[in-house]
């Protein structure tokens, strides 16, 4: 697809129209605030040589307009209160999925959608029993109840599930309770495990796909799918999952709503590693084109909206001074996480040298090499170095991920020599985008609260 093309199919074929929207698409992108779009953008733009944008699919979608996002109980709210108010259009509590602030029990556009004959695909990079996932599924008053989470969605008869497997598929306070995955198995669900085996189930009357490394010990937790920059060739993607997903529900239905979650926006913005953020939206983004490629095979009939629950780390583009240069986030080969977890083996069973040390971050980081760095910088780096042999390191914990200190502040370092700032290890209450192109596409400028974005979705399905 040649997206020079992009404005004058869009003018063709996304006219005002009242027609009903068969097919739905719903990305979530988890933590992915305005910045965040405008950051890859401006990232791509310098790594062809200039100052300016290189748009996102999303952002050449005709429609868009602004999404607050607090919560009925505080000004900052969490996944599962906005995961519910994105797929109810009501607020409630943070903690709680699928229940009002008063317990009542909230329906979903999905279960919505189910029940007019729509086929339903419910697919992210991290658990399936997750947050925003669960939102679309699942009433607990905790968001942390992942069994009984996981116990609703075998029950859902949605037709497709993707992701990395479930969280906690395992009751450890009641032995006689099913594996998550057997009980999905006696609901008549089949597993996938890894694209390659999902097109060989897809005759399967309910299919949910998971990494390939899942079902092997079906009691081990599943996190989430690889960040997209340390992804290896054979991993599960969200872009495979939805090309599967696709013609999956296809063929077994004359319409379907799928909601997609880049969730994993979130769990780098959380670590304040804007290199792995950025990557992990541009990946939403190029799994937006299955999407997009469907909706120029059926424009009259599709929908697509594109939005964000929350955003998260106050990720900011400039930290003094009229600059930026993201494009040295080009020079990290690996996520925060990696890196923590590659710096703490060097010291686990033995003491490396600096120059072991410094080896290792200009492999991932490109310092001392194509990142200059100053001599109170290195001096930095050397104190922490330092600490680590002497078992004095700290540590910094995030929501996902605790990290060594030496890692940690490298990655701020580079952070920094990219003019990129941030504000929290937590979410915010920024507001985020809403991109939308197809049928009833036009309702969604402007500004808007979160409640509106579900009930719009309806409306273009009526």
């Amino acid at each position: 697809m040649k997206r020079t093309t992009f404005l004058l199919v869009t003018i063709l074929c996304s006219v005002l129209s009242f027609a009903q929207a068969k097919y739905i698409f719903y990305f979530i992108g988890d933590g992915m605030g305005t910045n965040q779009v405008l950051a890859s953008e401006m990232y791509l733009a310098e790594l062809e040589g200039r100052i300016g944008r290189k748009p996102l699919l999303m952002t050449q979608f005709p429609y868009s307009g602004q999404v607050a996002t607090f919560s009925a109980s505080n000004g900052i709210t969490d996944s599962s209160a906005a995961g519910t108010c994105l797929a109810t259009g009501t607020k409630t509590n943070n903690g709680a999925l699928g229940l009002s602030p008063a317990k009542d029990t909230l329906r979903s556009v999905a279960e919505i959608l189910q029940q007019q004959g729509y086929g339903i695909g419910i697919m992210t990079t991290v658990a399936i029993d997750h947050a925003t996932p669960a939102a679309f599924y699942a009433k607990v008053p905790d968001r942390n109840m992942y069994y009984e989470i996981g116990t609703q969605l075998a029950y859902t008869d949605f037709d497709f599930f993707g992701g990395a497997g479930f969280h906690k598929p395992v009751n450890k306070h009641n032995k006689k309770t099913p594996n998550l995955y057997d009980l999905c198995e006696e609901q008549g669900y089949t597993f996938a495990h890894g694209y390659a085996d999902a097109q060989t189930k897809m005759n399967a009357p309910k299919l949910i796909l998971t990494q390939t490394t899942d079902g092997i010990d079906r009691t081990k937790q599943a996190g989430s799918l690889p960040y997209a920059i340390d992804r290896q060739e054979d991993a599960l993607t969200l872009r495979q999952i939805v090309s599967t997903a696709i013609p999956y529900l296809s063929q077994r239905h004359d319409r379907f709503f799928m909601m997609v979650e880049g969730g994993m926006i979130d769990y780098a913005c959380h670590g304040q590693d804007g290199a792995t953020a950025i990557g992990e939206t541009l990946d939403m983004d190029a799994t937006l084109e299955e999407a997009y490629n469907f909706y120029l095979a059926h424009p009259d009939e599709t929908l697509i909206v594109v939005t964000a629950d929350h955003e998260t780390g106050g990720m900011a583009m400039g930290n003094g001074g009229y600059v930026l240069n993201l494009q040295a986030l080009q020079h990290q080969h690996c996520s925060s996480w990696i890196l923590s977890d590659q710096l703490s083996s060097l010291f686990k069973d033995n003491t490396p040298t600096w120059k072991m040390v410094k080896d290792l971050l200009t492999q991932q980081l490109g310092f001392y090499t194509s990142v200059e760095l100053t001599a109170d910088e290195d001096a930095r780096l050397h104190d922490l170095y330092n600490k680590a042999v002497a078992h004095k390191d700290g540590k910094v914990k995030t929501l996902y991920k605790t990290m060594n200190e030496l890692g940690s502040t490298a990655i701020a370092l580079l952070n920094k020599k990219a003019h990129l700032g941030w504000t929290s290890y937590d979410h915010t209450a920024h507001a985020v985008p809403v991109f939308a192109v197809g049928v009833g596409a036009e309702r969604f400028t402007g500004w808007h609260d979160n409640t509106e974005i579900a009930p719009l979705i309806l409306k273009a399905a009526e």
